[in-house]
């Protein structure tokens, strides 16, 4: 049985994270794999698209993180997709880093209240903010690897080194066995000449760790969690739902 943990980060937002997260978190449990997605972001998107009523969520990771009582096991959440489970947040997680500080095992948080799901689930997706804080930080830590998504625009490569360099000293203290698993080009629009050539960048900057599939830029995409689905069910014959299939297949073949 696999036991992968992998992380969703990067810095600059707006570039699909969540939309990837509960997306490739849906296609996993649909193809009869045990998934936990885990929402570490305050702003709770992920959460927002699986939970009816997410005002009505009493405990969520940030009490997890923060009370040694309070397991992630107290607080999993069923979702819509069969064989789905979710770690839900809410906006109390922007006070984690204050709550943390000078705590010795604030990077680790996170880590050690996994290890005891890890057993249960065959794969485990953490969605994360867009900063390099201490939430990404313990996301990293915890994770087997991280997925980086990139939207192909112009300033679509800044940043990316600050990101590297945070993953190389994680591995370097942390987590040694953090390994990228790819780096994924989403929000894709076809119709820019801009796009392509940026795309050739990234292909030129990263190699190999690139996914062949690129996730393009569609309306269904962004309407799905308006109605608490993931895009599998809510337009299952769309561009979107193929090019999340097929990211999966990959991401099973490299975790």
């Amino acid at each position: 049985m696999k036991n992968t943990v992998i992380t969703i980060a990067n810095q600059k937002g707006g570039v699909g994270k969540t939309t990837t997260a509960i997306n490739i978190s849906a296609a996993l449990a649909f193809k009869g794999f045990k998934t936990l997605l885990v929402d570490v972001d305050p702003q709770a998107n992920s959460t927002i698209s699986y939970v009816l009523n997410p005002e009505k969520i009493e405990k969520s990771i940030y009490e997890a993180l923060t009370d040694s009582n309070i397991t992630l096991k107290d607080i999993i959440l069923n979702t819509t997709v069969p064989g789905l489970h979710l770690i839900p947040s809410k906006i109390s997680m922007a006070k984690l880093e204050s709550t943390l500080l000078g705590e010795i095992d604030s990077y680790y948080r996170l880590k050690d209240k996994i290890e005891g799901l890890k057993k249960e689930y065959e794969y485990i997706i953490i969605d994360t903010p867009p900063t390099l804080g201490l939430i990404t930080l313990n996301a990293m830590v915890a994770a087997s690897y991280i997925l980086i998504p990139i939207q192909p625009s112009y300033l679509s490569l800044e940043g990316t080194d600050d990101l590297l360099e945070t993953i190389e000293k994680v591995k370097q203290r942390a987590n040694p066995d953090l390994k990228i698993l790819g780096v994924l080009i989403t929000l894709h629009d076809k119709r820019t000449v801009i796009s392509k050539d940026v795309i050739n960048k990234i292909k030129e900057v990263f190699g190999p760790v690139v996914f062949k599939t690129i996730i393009t830029r569609s309306v269904r995409l962004e309407e799905s969690p308006a109605y608490k689905e993931s895009i599998f069910t809510f337009a299952p014959n769309s561009s979107g739902a193929i090019q999340y299939k097929n990211l999966v297949e990959e991401i099973i073949s490299r975790a």
